[in-house]
């Protein structure tokens, strides 16, 4: 007998628990998390705003998350982790539902518990970024459509509509085009395009726009120009035409996302893949619309330039449903395996997760500058991507520290991947002379920071890897793991 509240303590358990014990990591949640944390400060609730500066990165939608859970738990790790593992929760059901519309209860289970213990959902399930917000939107957007073709319900449309629309205020242009691409191959597919005439309607679209309206209209109203050249033309267009990451940019990338992001399942994703192929022209309707959303999401994210581990995110739902199918007749293996993974994965969580976290955050960083800090410190980071985290931890204003030669290289224009730093910036040759100096040094940068500061420096801290991290070193690449990640310099006054 399947009972979902089996489902409710899945999540409590994978997505809930040790939530609170998760630094913020760099460099990406760091950036939300202190976005957010501005935006409190200053009680502005429509423009994202970082380093004092108006940021245009990403739509409101995450922000506004981040903002009511840090009005009611205060500005902590909970807070910040609070509505990723809620949405989370809530796909997991959602999951669960349309499963059992198209193929039974037990499929929705069984799709459920398979999407909460992949390794992919369950990492976004925890962490400070805007993709389980988009994947809840973006597949009620979907299923909401599907249910109303099924049903000959127009009336459904509006919530595909209305979750199409917070899609958009989650990722941007997006959380609309790509659905509708979806639609429209499925459509031809079943020789059906004349629907559109459903689909498309007036009330549908005023629905859309009064949603996306609630922050594109004032932003633009407020910012102008700026507001359009950032979100539109750097963070949309030019992600699209010009990878951020060139060495990602590769014809198999999101073929070993897939195998990745759905360990442990990934044999039985291969296994699917292959089977449905070789059945393509006998596929049921609910089949070819799966088939579609997860195909489409995954090929268009691989024809785009820049390349994230998130973006085929939404691609999960469609395939866990198809890999559900098949424990149909293979039930007591199936609880026995989801059974395993709620043991391991909370092992996982303290013995891997939480060290590779504490190494990617600035948190113990900030714990030992707060003791140094006084009203006539300057502080400095000088590392291979700026720790924004030292910044939500410290509340200190924290300059990037680059050669002359880096700054020029690497300061903001327009139209190009350098206006993402928005940090405050100051060269070497800048340093104040009648200022306390601390600089916090990656240890891989050491030398070049000794070479190029001017006078003497003398560590006053040093913060040590986790176990965790020399050990992977040490079996995985046979060599010594350096035993601290970074260390913090104090200039020595000249007397």
């Amino acid at each position: 007998m399947i009972n979902v509240g089996y489902l409710f303590i899945a999540a409590l358990i994978l997505f809930f628990m040790g939530g609170w014990l998760f630094p913020i990591t760099d460099p990406t949640e760091s950036v939300y998390a202190l976005t957010a944390k501005e935006m409190l400060a200053a009680d502005d609730w429509l423009s994202p705003r970082i380093y004092g500066d108006f940021w245009f990165d990403k739509p409101i939608m995450f922000y506004w998350e981040l903002l009511i859970a840090y009005k009611i738990f205060g500005v902590n790790e909970f807070a910040s982790r609070f509505f990723p593992a809620v949405f989370a929760t809530l796909g997991l059901f959602m999951t669960y539902f349309f499963g059992a519309k198209l193929y039974g209860k037990k499929i929705g289970f069984a799709a459920a518990i398979i999407l909460a213990t992949s390794l992919e959902y369950w990492y976004i399930a925890h962490a400070v970024i805007t993709d389980m917000t988009l994947l809840l939107m973006f597949s009620i957007t979907l299923i909401s459509f599907y249910l109303g073709y099924r049903a000959d319900n127009p009336r459904l449309y509006l919530i595909s509509f209305a979750a199409s629309g917070v899609a958009v205020l989650t990722k941007g242009p997006i959380g609309f085009f790509l659905p509708g691409l979806i639609i429209l191959i499925f459509l031809a597919w079943q020789d059906d395009l004349l629907h559109l005439k459903k689909l498309f309607r007036v009330k549908n679209f005023l629905l859309f726009a009064a949603v996306i309206s609630i922050w594109y209209l004032p932003m633009t109203f407020i910012h102008g120009v700026e507001f359009l050249e950032n979100f539109l033309g750097v963070h949309n267009f030019l992600r699209a035409t010009v990878s951020e990451y060139p060495q990602t940019n590769v014809w198999y990338y999101y073929l070993l996302i897939s195998l990745i992001g759905f360990f442990p399942w990934s044999i039985l994703l291969i296994f699917g893949a292959i089977k449905n192929f070789k059945r393509l022209p006998t596929l049921d309707t609910p089949e070819k619309f799966l088939l579609v959303w997860a195909l489409t999401v995954v090929i268009f994210f691989q024809l785009c330039a820049t390349k994230y581990v998130t973006y085929t995110l939404p691609a999960m739902v469609p395939a866990v449903i198809l890999i559900a199918k098949y424990f149909v007749n293979r039930w007591k293996i199936f609880i026995r395996a989801a059974t395993s993974l709620l043991i391991i994965y909370p092992l996982f969580m303290f013995l891997v997760a939480l060290p590779l976290a504490e190494d990617n955050s600035g948190r113990n960083e900030a714990e030992l500058l707060s003791m140094l800090i006084n009203d006539k410190t300057c502080v400095v980071s000088y590392n291979k991507v700026y720790p924004a985290s030292l910044v939500f931890y410290t509340d200190e204003k924290i300059y990037r520290l680059e050669t002359k030669e880096n700054f020029d290289k690497f300061k903001p224009q327009k139209m190009s991947w350098t206006s993402k730093n928005v940090m405050p910036f100051m060269t070497f040759e800048k340093l104040p002379a009648d200022k306390k100096i601390l600089a916090v040094v990656n240890v891989n940068y050491t030398k070049s920071f000794l070479d190029n500061a001017p006078g003497k420096w003398k560590v006053v801290g040093e913060i040590p890897h986790s176990t965790f991290e020399i050990l992977i070193e040490n079996i995985f690449y046979g060599r010594e793991r350096q035993k601290f990640k970074s260390k913090i310099y104090q200039r020595v006054p000249i007397r």
